[in-house]
């Protein structure tokens, strides 16, 4: 079936919480784990009929957040999927109290459980009316960002169709695209720093409802994050703080020098080229076609699977009015069908986007063998492992999207990849300051993020854009209202992938057989052992970061930059 014959019908939860309930009565009343292993099955089905609904209604509303159908379906989701998160919950605490629990083990492993576990502590039926108001606030932030309707050169633009502006070879033109985007921000200072004030303090409550001491050590439990805690994290950010930040310092200091100005304002740095940044050489519809080639080329199993994405129309690439801002994937279990939602612009960000997107979209189908939906995607810094590394692992094939621009691509991903991680862990030592100061007022924390990007990002000069130097920025980071502390994984991977990238440059086949069989393992494993799994390693390991930025160091040195001044 092609994406457009996917058929969504609004369910019933009276009824599925009825057969629900009914599936888990007969799980705890069986007298074996053969037994018991059997009623799962009855919970695993209605479990994935209801999460492709979910999913399936969110896709189609995010295409089209005006499409009055779907803006309702998304609302009954916002409402009801608090409800659904209590019945699997009811099943997790079935599933930890079996006392069959160590036959179940040997067949499941022990991962399960330890997310099972999570599951129960995370959740009361005393916080389900919170949970669907947190839901109702991050969808509002979305509502909020998808109604930019920016006046700029004649046209009127959404955030993602404005960011080919940003990136003009003229100054002029993206200084005035940055603050045509920052201007619509400002305009929406209030609203933003309203809902986030409303969901820092709800999900505050809600913590404390559940007998968590601050929402932090409650977020890190609904991560799944059964193998590292907060402690890990700061040791992995004091490493970015003490070796990568100096080298952005550098990198940005050659990039100023590269494009020939003597000063260096926020608005040059997506700039990074005097003869243009680096573009695809064709339309959404020809990158598509071209990307045939790229996966054909890493492997008969890329190639045969984005041929069936491509086919069954399982992407939705180009920006569009009322298309949600951002970029993600999902899965569809009853169709066993990922699907890659993205905005398209014209830049180099389309063909990094969706060779990220098709990371996860590849690691999700190979896993889709697994029986329990906790298996089919790992925590979600360890997907990101796929996702990231997917952008290295496809190198030699980028000639057949940018053409003459192929170098220059490669050393500003290269690059760019290394200058994320700052910002990244910017953003997650934000939210620790957040959580840990809930009371803290929408001045306090826009003061608190400009004094972080002043630490991670010391180069960034926003010309006396007041929004800005007043903190503001961190408002168009959507994970940071509707994914709380979904960010540092970006940062974790982006580590792990660079170890690819460098076993790529070494043994090309032996580094695809190891992604292969990292993406085989879906979620069976936590985050830490993954990592040793594939070899690599962990990024809470001291001394991980300089391995690997040592590496890239190595490269940089070797780049000629005064070929990329050449037309």
């Amino acid at each position: 079936m092609k994406f457009s014959e996917f058929t969504y019908e609004r369910p019933d939860v009276a009824s599925l919480k009825s057969e629900f309930e009914e599936a888990v009565q007969i799980f705890k009343d069986a007298s074996s784990a053969d037994e018991q292993n059997e009623a799962m099955k009855k919970v695993v089905a209605l479990r994935n009929s209801f999460e492709s609904k979910a999913r399936l209604a969110k896709i189609r509303h995010t295409i089209n957040t005006e499409d009055t159908y779907y803006k309702e379906e998304q609302a009954f989701m916002d409402e009801n999927l608090p409800v659904y998160q209590g019945m699997v919950t009811a099943f997790h605490e079935a599933l930890v109290q079996s006392p069959f629990k160590d036959e179940l083990e040997s067949k499941w492993g022990s991962q399960l459980f330890r997310l099972a576990e999570l599951k129960v502590q995370t959740y009361s039926e005393d916080v389900l009316e919170d949970l669907k108001q947190e839901n109702k606030l991050s969808s509002e932030y979305v509502k909020v960002m998808a109604s930019a309707k920016i006046e700029f050169d004649g046209n009127e633009l959404n955030l993602a169709q404005l960011s080919p502006y940003v990136q003009s070879e003229n100054r002029e033109t993206r200084k005035a695209a940055s603050k045509a985007a920052n201007a619509f921000l400002s305009s929406n200072q209030e609203k933003f720093d309203s809902i986030y004030d409303e969901l820092v303090k709800l999900r505050t409550g809600i913590a404390k409802k559940l007998g968590y001491s601050t929402f932090t050590e409650l977020a890190y439990d609904r991560m799944g994050r059964t193998d590292y805690n907060a402690a890990d994290v700061k040791v992995f950010r004091e490493q970015v703080k003490e070796i990568i930040v100096p080298l952005c310092t550098k990198l940005k200091k050659r990039q100023q020098k590269r494009i020939g100005l003597h000063e260096f304002k926020f608005y040059d740095e997506p700039f990074s080229f005097t003869t243009g940044n680096p573009k695809p050489q064709g339309d959404a519809e020809w990158i598509v076609n071209q990307s045939k080639q790229v996966f054909s080329g890493l492997s008969q199993e890329t190639g045969a699977f984005f041929n069936y994405m491509a086919e069954d129309e399982l992407m939705d690439l180009e920006s569009k009015s009322g298309k949600a801002p951002g970029g993600y994937c999902t899965y569809l279990q009853d169709y066993t069908a990922p699907f890659i939602f993205t905005n398209f612009n014209g830049s180099d960000n389309d063909v990094r986007v969706l060779l990220h997107e098709i990371g996860h979209a590849f690691q999700m189908y190979t896993s889709r063998g697994f029986e329990v939906p906790e298996y089919q995607f790992p925590t979600l810094e360890a997907c990101e492992i796929h996702s990231m590394s997917m952008e290295f692992l496809t190198y030699p094939w980028m000639d057949k999207l940018f053409g003459k621009d192929t170098e220059k691509y490669l050393y500003s991903h290269l690059t760019g990849a290394i200058e994320f991680i700052p910002y990244g862990v910017a953003v997650d030592e934000f939210q620790h300051f957040v959580y840990d100061n809930p009371d803290a007022t929408p001045s306090d924390r826009r003061s608190k993020w400009r004094e972080l990007e002043k630490t991670y990002l010391p180069h960034r000069d926003y010309d006396g854009l007041e929004y800005l130097e007043n903190g503001g920025f961190w408002h168009r980071q959507g994970h940071i209202f509707r994914s709380p502390f979904y960010y540092i994984d970006y940062t974790l991977a982006q580590i792990c992938a660079l170890q690819f990238w460098k076993r790529a440059g070494e043994n090309s086949e032996r580094a695809w057989e190891d992604y292969f069989a990292l993406c085989q393992k879906g979620g069976s494993l936590p985050f830490t052992k993954l990592v040793e799994e594939a070899g690599l390693i962990s990024p809470f390991e001291k001394g991980c970061v300089a391995s690997v930025v040592g590496e890239v160091e190595k490269f940089i040195a070797t780049v000629d930059e005064e070929q990329f001044a050449k037309a």
